[in-house]
């Protein structure tokens, strides 16, 4: 890449990575001001993404669906258009995308709020089939102070969500006039060139890592838990020359629980991997993931129609679909052993108060290094909540948070190991779980021990994967995540 180009690329990345900077620092609710569950990008004119700050790939992978949908609309320059319809670019309700047209092309934020009206505080609720169940669904939608105003009317703790919305829209209004200054001091026509080679330079670097890799044909399976049984999610990857292709024919049709997936979930977890093991310092783009094609049945787990449940499709199932493309390329490259391969998701909340996190845990053990403990990574890669935050901010006591020793398995380089978090509630409230890996423990690989599965507890008595209850002032929630599958026989 010549200086010039260098020189504009790395302004559009300080660009998004500005923007994730107004929003995380103007937010109201722990969940985006502390866990940062939030991400930002650039697009350009045609709605390809040019670039993203570091942030959600569950969410950034599905964000061109959502350019998609707006730039149907035309929006005019500086017109923000909301939407979280996970059929029309969205991932799960509770994550809010705000799109605008800026100078030259499109910004975007995307959030998951604390409460978006489902029928559960948190809107996350363990036993929704269908998406009205999980909160108020917003095709692209133009955003004027009527509309905000109308739209938070109908969720809990109006005045956060305006916050938190009013932090999307001050992070466009950031965005808008950074890219103004870039044309002015660039030009506007090198910068929409630099957006195109740094899309054709993207695609040339993943092509070429593809191209290392052996030609041939990979399976990989693996199975989500439900109080049902299994859904098993399959895949075939097919690598030929510089392109791959992967194929979820054969896994389960979708449930009437919310383990369903949009296709845009699908995808994103699917580049995910394919960054992993091509190019993972590669600013990520929409170059970069020119060379994979993605199919899935219609009306699968995977590729679930409207209206089906999803709201822990973007954060369970996602995870899972990691586990199984990378348990396919496990047979033409070393890959890690499974991670947790779960989000943990919390959901604690009122008429007055409601908060959400998503519990680290342990990573699976790399073929030359054992894997890190208590960690946000994969399609999650947020942040804990503080104890400081979450206890001035909630009527919650944190007990207990520390590692959960010896949970990640034995190898010749040991699984991470996962944590336990202890919450004591202090007032009535409702609490929904959306976790996996309780029954099913995380593999090690090439010989390494298994992880421990999770486990969920209510006051010393175990609760399953998936629920919704009622707390009462002094119960105990315990949450412990999974460890990581080791790697290698022995021990060192």
């Amino acid at each position: 890449m010549d200086i010039q180009l260098q020189v504009i690329g790395s302004g559009l990345r300080a660009i998004a990575e500005e923007m994730g900077a107004v929003l995380v620092r103007s937010a109201f609710s722990a969940n985006i001001k502390e866990r940062r569950d939030c991400s930002t990008a650039l697009f350009d004119e045609s709605g390809r993404m040019v670039t993203q700050a570091e942030h959600i790939p569950v969410h950034l992978g599905a964000m061109p669906e959502a350019v998609a949908a707006v730039r149907e609309r035309d929006p005019a320059p500086g017109e923000p258009w909301i939407l979280n319809d996970p059929y029309a670019g969205g991932t799960h309700l509770p994550d809010l995308t705000i799109v605008t047209r800026t100078s030259l092309g499109y910004a975007v934020t995307r959030a998951h709020h604390a409460d978006v009206g489902g029928v559960e505080p948190g809107s996350l609720p363990a036993g929704s089939t269908t998406l009205d169940e999980e909160g108020v669904v917003i095709p692209p939608t133009r955003l004027d102070a009527a509309a905000l105003e109308a739209l938070i009317g109908r969720m809990r703790n109006p005045d956060e969500r305006r916050g938190d919305l009013r932090a999307q829209l001050a992070a466009h209004t950031l965005a808008d006039r950074r890219v103004d200054e870039l044309c002015t001091r660039r030009g506007r026509a090198q910068v929409a060139a630099a957006m195109d080679e740094l899309l054709s330079y993207s695609e040339r670097v993943v092509r070429g890592a593809l191209r290392e890799l052996p030609d041939g044909r990979y399976e990989g399976a693996d199975a989500l838990e439900t109080p049902d049984g299994l859904l098993e999610i399959r895949a075939v990857v097919t690598i030929a020359g510089d392109s791959i292709a992967i194929d979820f024919d054969g896994s389960a049709p979708q449930h009437r629980g919310n383990l369903n997936c949009p296709l845009a979930v699908t995808r994103s977890a699917c580049f995910y991997v394919v960054r992993c093991l091509t190019a993972p310092d590669l600013p990520a783009s929409g170059g970069a993931f020119a060379p994979v094609t993605v199919r899935a049945p219609e009306g699968s787990l995977v590729n679930a129609r409207s209206p089906a449940a999803v709201a822990a499709g973007n954060t369970e199932t996602s995870s899972r679909i990691v586990d199984v493309v990378f348990a396919a390329l496990s047979q033409a490259v070393p890959v890690p052993a499974q991670g947790q391969g779960t989000m943990n998701n919390v959901v604690l909340g009122n008429d007055r108060f409601t908060y959400y996190e998503t519990i680290a845990g342990g990573q699976g053990a790399c073929p030359d290094a054992p894997g890190p403990s208590a960690i946000h990574v994969a399609m999650s890669n947020t942040l804990n909540t503080p104890v400081e935050a979450l206890e001035l901010a909630y009527p919650l006591r944190v007990e207990r948070y520390e590692l959960r020793r010896g949970s990640g398995g034995s190898g010749r380089f040991r699984g991470g190991d996962g944590v336990v978090r202890e919450l004591r509630v202090l007032e009535s409230c409702r609490v929904s779980l959306l976790t996996q890996r309780r029954s099913l423990a995380p593999h090690g690989a090439a010989g390494g021990g298994d992880g421990l599965p999770g486990r969920n507890l209510l006051n010393d008595e175990e609760l399953p994967a998936f629920a919704t209850i009622t707390l009462e002032p002094g119960d105990l929630l315990r949450i412990e995540t999974p460890g990581g599958g080791g790697y290698g026989e022995g021990s060192r």
